[in-house]
This record gives C-alpha cells, structure tokens and sequence, in this order.
C-alpha cells in the first residue's frame, strides 16, 4: 500500500482520495475549504494542517486544483517540501503549456510527473468511473496506472508531457458543441410539435446519437439521472465548461487551429453564464436557447 498526499478535495477531489482510501493506501490530504476537509475525513482521508505536512513522508502526490496558475505555483512548493523521487499525478484540467511547466519543473526537482485530467464529473469521481487522459513518460504513466484504476474505469495513456491536458481540452470541445446541438434539436422540435421522448427514441437509434443525448439528455423525461430531472443542478457546472471551451480556444489560437464550431460554443456558454447561470449544469443551456428563440 502506497502513501498518497492529495492536495485539493473538493467535489471532485473529495471522493477520489476517498476511494484511495478505501482500496487500503495511506491518505493524507489538504484542502483550503474546512468543509471539504471535513467530508475528507468522513471517507477515511487524514487531514493534514498544510500542504507541507501532507507531503512530507509521501510517495505519490495527486493534485486536483483549479487552474493552471494554481498548479505551477502550488507544486513549486510541492516539488520542495517532498522526498526526492515522489510521482506526481495533476488531474487538474488546465492549459497545455502549464502542464508542460508542471512536467520540467518536477524533472528539475527530481521527481516523476504524469498529467492526468479527468472526465466523468462528480457521480463519476464518486463511483469511481472515471477516465484518466495522462500525458508522461511510458514508465512513469506504468507507475500512476495501478492508482489510477482505482479512481477510474478507462485509463489512457495519450503521449509525452501535456498530451493528457491536450485531450481532455480537445473531448470536452467536442462535449460542449455536442450539447448546444442537442440543446437546439430539442428546441426546434418542441417548436414543431415533437415530444421529447419521440425526439429521443429517434435520434438516440440513429445518426443524431451522441453522449450528450443518449448519457445526459437535457430534458426531463427520457433519462431519469440526468439533471434535467433536478433543475439541472450540477454534474459539470456551466463555469467549467466555459473553462475548458477558453482553454480549447487558447490552445487552437497557439497551434493555428481552425474551430470555428469550438468558437461559437465558447461564445454561447460565456452569455449563458453572464446571465446568471454559471452555477447551473452545463446542459441547462438549452432554458437559456429556449429564450433566444422567444
């Protein structure tokens, strides 16, 4: 059994130290937020006073933090307060040349590092379903796999340092495009006299399936679990999506990507939350496209 630092427990994080501790490993976690450390502890993670004290006698230390920014300046501290030869696991979703900085500074510090976000959200991180997108050297990524799986269901190794942060930002484009579509499919045919659940039963069975229909339909009826059926309370907020639609953005403008569809979805989820929405799913999108079609 290993002993695992975990720096950063919130919706996300909370229940993927949990399940670390559940499968025997050694947890110690740190968190800013006292409710999360407590939630920690209710699932059998240590709390630790600082980040300093959670790595101390660490062999492995997972990140799961907010930003880029966050991570460089949090893992520069990291990388100084843990036993040389740590493995460091960021599932953080950030920008690639972040991830690419995370990498060279734990190389110069003398550590092992794998960027490995996540996808799945939160009933994904708590039943212990989620895919890891890691980036790495092939041996490390060997190293990180056996925790992973612990946390996850499908465990990808996508290539050298940065490789995971480049797809996880390239899925969730794909992600939050997919679901403005959905979204106006469902609009429109409500405006044709179309119920929903003769909308679903036809394009969930052929060409309009996608994951955004057939795994978190925005409507209430069809699927039960999706947050359609609690006022789209969050499973991935609409703010996150609007994160990873910016990051995708950002990555297209460095490496001379054409996305026009990224850029319009980027546009549409920054109005969706200047509206007030950010805290609400991001499949909610489909209230705020009711209104623009009046």
């Amino acid at each position: 059994m290993a002993r695992i630092a975990f720096i950063g427990l919130g919706n996300m994080g909370g229940p993927m130290a949990g399940n670390l501790a559940k499968a025997g490993h050694t947890v110690t976690g740190f968190d800013l937020s006292p409710a999360a450390l407590d939630a920690a502890r209710a699932r059998g993670v240590s709390v630790a006073a600082d980040v300093a004290e959670a790595v101390k006698d660490a062999e492995v230390v997972i990140t799961m933090l907010p930003s880029g920014k966050h991570v460089v300046a949090a893992t520069q501290g990291l990388f100084a307060a843990a036993p040389k030869g740590t493995l460091f696991i960021d599932s953080s979703t950030i920008d690639v040349a972040s991830a690419r900085v995370f990498h060279e500074a734990g190389k110069t510090a003398g550590h092992e590092t794998v960027d490995a976000p996540v996808s799945g959200g939160v009933g994904g991180a708590e039943a212990g379903t989620l895919t890891f997108m890691c980036g790495g050297a092939p041996e490390t990524f060997a190293k990180a796999e056996p925790l992973l799986v612990l946390m996850g269901k499908k465990i990808v190794h996508c290539g050298d340092a940065g490789a995971g942060q480049a797809a996880k930002i390239c899925n969730n484009m794909i992600l939050g495009i997919s679901m403005i579509g959905v979204c106006e499919a469902f609009v429109l045919g409500e405006k044709l006299g179309l119920s929903h659940q003769a909308l679903y039963d036809v394009a969930s069975t052929s060409s309009g399936q996608c994951w955004s229909l057939t795994s978190y339909c925005p409507v209430p009826g069809p699927l039960p679990a999706s947050p359609a059926n609690r006022g789209y309370a969050p499973g991935f907020a609409a703010a996150l999506m609007l994160k990873d639609l910016k990051l995708s953005q950002e990555a297209a403008g460095q490496a001379g990507a054409a996305t026009a569809l990224g850029a319009a979805a980027s546009d549409l989820y920054a109005a969706f939350e200047a509206d007030g929405n950010a805290g609400k799913d991001f499949s909610g999108i489909i209230e705020w496209i009711r209104t623009r079609a009046g």
